[in-house]
């Protein structure tokens, strides 16, 4: 491991963890409503949304309609996102004339962008127009992490006995406290890296070798800024943030790492602030980052060793960096990737086709998991589920009622912790049965044996899971894949939001019994190492046969001189 490698890592690692106390902290009096720093420039602004839509700062709802309210307002942005893809044609900002967007495409793009996943059949430069991009996308980009915020802070209000809140003051809050203010800086911090800020038309570059070469522009670095605070991952480009316009330095790529986790991080923190149990937010906060080292070493050190074939040959002169970004090395492509799986980012910085079988688990990990830190809030939502579960399977072993937070755990908030958990690994394994069973499915595949197999199911845990990258060599602009990912996206992302926020009030509604000698502790070690095994035991049972088809005998395969 180099120097830079090193010190890359480091710099990643310590700002979230400098940022992590504070910006909780903060999060915490945001959505209880307590004094913060931006109170005097930004309540004004949000007092006058408030009284547009006829609400106060302190109404609540129920959990029916908060849910309601979420997916109804969620339904609203895709069907307006795919009315105006639709008549791009017709809509100013549109310099290179890009023609309207096909039925198909539209609703897969309209399902992707608002339900956070930001997955793209479509090369964004060729396809979208300025007006689609930077008006229709990228509204969504602020509005949907905002969503999955705003549900998780309602879940902790009722986990800390408070009243549940309303949804449209939470995604108004969410907004105008966090994204809106760090996108800013950001934004400007790229733009002084070099990422473009333009509404002005492609370029047409003479190069010197005579030909003629288009650069596309835009408003890049607030795309950019948002695309990673809000963990959607889309990029204005075809190869997203491995393009020097998206992402053009090492600090830049620092930048974007680093946007990418700083909210998911500080929300594990500000749950323990809201519930006061701050040590059991420091507990799953450990947790969640064993995976992410687990998946950080996972991901470099097989490249780091570089292919066995071509070592075999005596060709092996340094690392496998086939696909990688080489401007940022390997340790800043790595540090970049499984920040982007951990927080079901989306975007990427090289070809996740192009890694060796063993290197990809580490890809497969974070989305199956969905909750190594995760998106803004729902990461949280994620972990949260998994302690009641383990909390549900402890209580068995040792013969007593489990509680959590002074609440029993019956029978109820175990079924519906069950439910969410199962709906992600029966959209992962569904979708990818059917693909394979169908022959418009099949037909996709551009690469025969084990690997296919991997392709598909990628799409589909991409798609379950709200990340949004892929492994490229699917053809997944085909009809069958449109309309299927798009279906299982919108699944994957309301689903388990709304079950978990029944969790919440089941929960809410529940007496505080008080702390006993036989009370089991989730603040401690012991617990966050249950946790974790329970975590890991869990995801193998479900998914491991499908691993050893796809990505684990391709590897076999790959060190038996075997290659697709």
């Amino acid at each position: 491991m180099s120097i830079q490698t090193a010190v890359t890592w480091l710099v990643v690692i310590a700002v979230f963890a400098l940022t992590v106390k504070p910006l909780g902290t903060y999060i915490a009096k945001v959505f209880t409503f307590q004094p913060t720093v931006l109170d005097k420039p930004l309540r004004p602004v949000e007092n006058a949304i408030f009284h547009w839509m006829g609400l106060s700062r302190d109404s609540t709802m129920t959990a029916k309609q908060y849910g309601l309210a979420l997916v109804l307002t969620n339904l609203a942005w895709m069907l307006g996102a795919y009315a105006l893809l639709r008549v791009q044609g017709a809509l100013p900002f549109n310099p290179a004339h890009l023609k309207d967007i096909s039925p198909r495409l539209a609703f897969n793009t309209a399902a992707s962008f608002t339900t956070n996943t930001n997955w793209q059949a479509y090369s964004g430069e060729l396809t979208m127009s300025y007006f689609s991009q930077f008006a229709v996308l990228s509204y969504l980009q602020f509005v949907t992490p905002a969503t999955g915020a705003a549900a998780a802070m309602a879940f902790l209000r009722m986990l800390s006995g408070r009243k549940m809140g309303n949804f449209f003051v939470d995604l108004t809050l969410v907004v105008t406290r966090l994204l809106l203010p760090l996108a800013i800086i950001v934004a400007l911090v790229l733009v002084g890296q070099g990422v473009p800020q333009s509404l002005g038309p492609y370029l047409h570059i003479h190069t010197i070798t005579g030909q003629t070469q288009v650069v596309p522009r835009g408003p890049m670095a607030t795309w950019e800024a948002i695309e990673h605070l809000g963990q959607n991952g889309g990029g204005v480009t075809n190869v997203n943030s491995a393009n020097p316009l998206e992402n053009p330095t090492a600090f830049s790529n620092l930048v974007e790492t680093i946007a990418m986790g700083l909210l998911p991080v500080a929300f594990f923190y500000a749950f323990g602030v809201m519930t006061g149990k701050r040590k059991l937010g420091w507990t799953l906060i450990g947790v969640a980052a064993v995976f992410y080292l687990i998946m950080l070493a996972l991901l470099y050190f097989p490249e780091a060793a570089g292919n066995p074939v071509i070592n075999a040959l005596g060709l092996h002169t340094h690392a496998n960096m086939v696909g990688k970004e080489v401007r940022f090395g390997l340790g800043g492509t790595s540090i970049f990737e499984t920040s982007t799986m951990s927080f079901t980012t989306g975007s990427v910085v090289s070809a996740h086709d192009s890694y060796l079988p063993l290197s990809s688990l580490s890809f497969f990990l974070g989305m199956f998991l969905n909750m190594v830190f995760g998106g803004s809030g729902t990461g949280l939502l994620n972990m949260l589920m998994f302690v009641i579960i383990t909390i549900f399977l402890m209580g068995l072993m040792v013969g007593r009622t489990p509680e959590f937070l002074g609440k029993k755990i019956e029978a109820k908030e175990v079924s519906l912790a069950s439910i969410a958990f199962l709906i992600h690994p029966l959209l992962i394994l569904a979708g990818t049965a059917v693909a394979v069973a169908d022959p418009a499915g099949v037909s996709g595949i551009l690469n025969p044996g084990p690997h296919g197999l991997s392709e598909i199911l990628y799409a589909f845990t991409s798609a379950a899971a709200n990340n949004g990258s892929a492994f490229a060599g699917l053809k997944a602009a085909l009809p069958f894949y449109e309309v299927a990912i798009g279906v299982v996206m919108v699944l994957g992302r309301y689903a388990s939001i709304l079950v978990m926020l029944l969790v919440g009030e089941s929960l809410a509604k529940k007496r505080t019994v008080p702390e006993t000698s036989g009370t089991m502790h989730t603040d401690t070690v012991l617990f966050g190492g249950i946790l974790f095994g329970a975590v890991v035991v869990l995801n193998a049972l479900t998914f491991f046969p499908v691993m050893a088809l796809g990505p684990i005998a391709e590897q076999y395969l790959m060190m038996a001189h075997h290659l697709f």
